[in-house]
């Protein structure tokens, strides 16, 4: 047999093996998928682009409430001192990042609680340095951050 016919023998047994394969997926992947009958993308898809809120223009009926949000956590009242740092704080006053002062540390916090509370307060609230207004948490109350600024002082005395 010449070595031309031995290729072509060779190559249209394998094209027809992976044909023969290719009809088996095809199958498969059908038969995994054919009881998934309520799958609407076009629902998904609408859902997914829904706008997030409703405009009311004086004289039209009202829009509907919009549900709350599944992720959305219910305000469970004031956050403490010690959650405000935890969720906040930690992050620069736990690791020293950006020259802040450790929580704990009785040498870098003396001089600030010298300067007094009034004025930590203010640097906690309108930022200082590198550390950005209320530690960047914008949904805390300045009571809040006062309690954070309470913690960190009564645990670095």
């Amino acid at each position: 047999m010449s070595k031309d016919k031995e290729f072509y023998s060779t190559f249209f047994a394998l094209m027809g093996g992976l044909a023969v394969f290719a009809i088996l997926l095809v199958i498969i992947a059908g038969n995994l998928t054919s009881d998934v009958s309520d799958y609407k993308p076009e629902e998904i898809v609408l859902e997914n682009i829904k706008p997030v809120g409703q405009v009311y223009i004086a004289g039209e009926s009202e829009p509907e409430a919009a549900p709350a949000a599944d992720t959305a956590v219910a305000s469970s009242g004031p956050k403490s001192g010690e959650e405000v740092y935890n969720g906040s704080c930690m992050s620069c006053h736990g690791t020293g990042a950006a020259g802040a002062p450790k929580l704990g540390d009785k040498a870098a916090w003396t001089p600030r609680i010298a300067a007094g509370m009034d004025s930590m307060l203010a640097n906690a609230i309108n930022g200082l340095n590198a550390m950005p207004p209320k530690g960047l948490c914008m949904a805390c109350s300045d009571a809040e951050i006062q309690g954070a600024v309470e913690y960190m002082v009564s645990n670095s005395q």
